[in-house]
């Protein structure tokens, strides 16, 4: 086995240690945005949830990507559908 090989070995072998011993170089957490969780909250496709919200899918995904912000209005029904995704399919769709 050449050094490089060798070399390779070891640190997949530290690599397997070090997960097994939970440790972590690095953690990234990632922030869903309030429109993704009350979209899913209500279990509508992109389409679907836009259609709700009278405005184009990609709005909705720019909103989601946080490239752009809901208007007031969307924001109150982005707020309801949050904590009750129910109503939101029992009255809009």
């Amino acid at each position: 086995m050449d050094a490089e090989m060798s070399k390779f070995t070891a640190d997949l072998l530290q690599s397997v240690r070090e997960m097994k011993a939970d440790v972590r170089a690095r953690e990234t957490k990632v922030n869903i945005s309030d429109v993704i969780e009350a979209r899913h909250k209500t279990g509508l496709s992109q389409q679907q949830f836009a259609n709700i919200l009278h405005i184009s899918k990609r709005t909705l995904q720019d909103w989601e990507q946080g490239r752009r912000e809901p208007s007031g209005a969307a924001q109150s029904l982005i707020r309801i559908a949050l904590s009750r995704p129910d109503v939101i399919a029992e009255v809009l769709v």
